[in-house]
């Protein structure tokens, strides 16, 4: 995550800049992986109702207004990470871009750097919208004004490689010391099992101190361990293996937010022209896309 430059992702498919609404910089899309062994199937979409802003508080006109689309991001390859020349690419990064050009305004990445505070930042309007690979958990629904689901993701356990074949089954983790982000879904999963664990700042901390043997394991988001962990990665020593959950990512904006509704309908429209599509294979995210209606 955060200014990892040990990322080495595999040769990306080169698109148009219509492709992904205006990304300017050329990225790489990580490696195909496997899926992680008793990963639970993607479950049907459960998005939020659409519900629109007080009349006379419409966060749109807020941002049209200051002309800018501030976005809530951590460094999350293939969602958001940063290029050679510093750029914010990633399916999440190029499609926040486009979503932030329809509205006529100017898109504007902000590090979260603390993502148990994600709410906050929001409400104190240091960002107008999270737009991270984020989970769609009950307490991320109850406190943010949420997209429809737009990927499939799952929690999944990563081990040192050459432990990897004692780890294919929840039950022979429940054991590990973990290392987990704070206030991630990740945190949640290790929780749930009843294991020990030590919260960190974020995803690639987790990794690193797995690979340092100050944690037995960590949990990170699978789209993340598929770009991230194995061959050609950086942390070709380490390997992700047992799934622990099936969940969705979703977009969060402040309560009450119409931006929401009009991110909805964004959605559906490059869903219906296939730019998402192709902005998805651009970033090697699309098996997990889901269908816009």
């Amino acid at each position: 995550m955060k200014k990892l430059t040990c990322l080495s992702l595999a040769a990306a498919l080169t698109l148009s800049l219509a492709a992904c609404g205006g990304g300017t910089a050329q990225s790489q899309a990580p490696a195909e992986s496997k899926a992680p062994a008793e990963s639970a199937a993607p479950v049907e979409s459960t998005a939020p109702v659409e519900s629109a802003a007080p009349a006379g508080d419409s966060d749109k006109q807020y941002v049209q207004d200051k002309g800018t689309l501030i976005i809530g991001i951590t460094d999350f390859a293939p969602m958001d990470y940063q290029d050679e020349k510093g750029n914010w690419i990633g399916f999440d990064a190029d499609m926040a871009a486009a979503f932030a050009e329809s509205l006529g305004v100017t898109p504007e990445f902000q590090i979260i750097t603390d993502w148990d505070a994600k709410v906050m930042e929001l409400e104190s309007k240091t960002v107008d919208v999270v737009w991270n690979g984020m989970t769609l958990t009950k307490d991320v629904l109850a406190a943010m004004e949420c997209s429809n689901a737009y990927c499939n993701n799952a929690q999944v356990v990563v081990v040192p490689a050459d432990k990897a074949d004692q780890y294919q089954t929840v039950e022979s983790v429940k054991g590990l010391s973990f290392a987990v982000e704070n206030g991630s879904a990740g945190q949640e999963q290790v929780e749930a099992l009843g294991a020990e664990y030590t919260p960190v700042q974020d995803q690639a901390t987790t990794l690193m101190e797995v690979k340092a043997g100050t944690a037995d394991a960590a949990v990170i988001d699978s789209l993340m361990a598929g770009a991230m962990v194995g061959e050609g990665t950086g942390f070709e020593d380490l390997a992700y293996t047992v799934g622990l959950n099936a969940e969705e990512y979703g977009v969060g904006f402040r309560k009450g937010s119409d931006l929401a509704a009009e991110l909805n309908q964004f959605f559906k429209d490059t869903y219906a022209d296939g730019s998402m599509q192709e902005c998805a294979e651009k970033y090697g995210v699309q098996a997990a896309l889901i269908e816009q209606k």
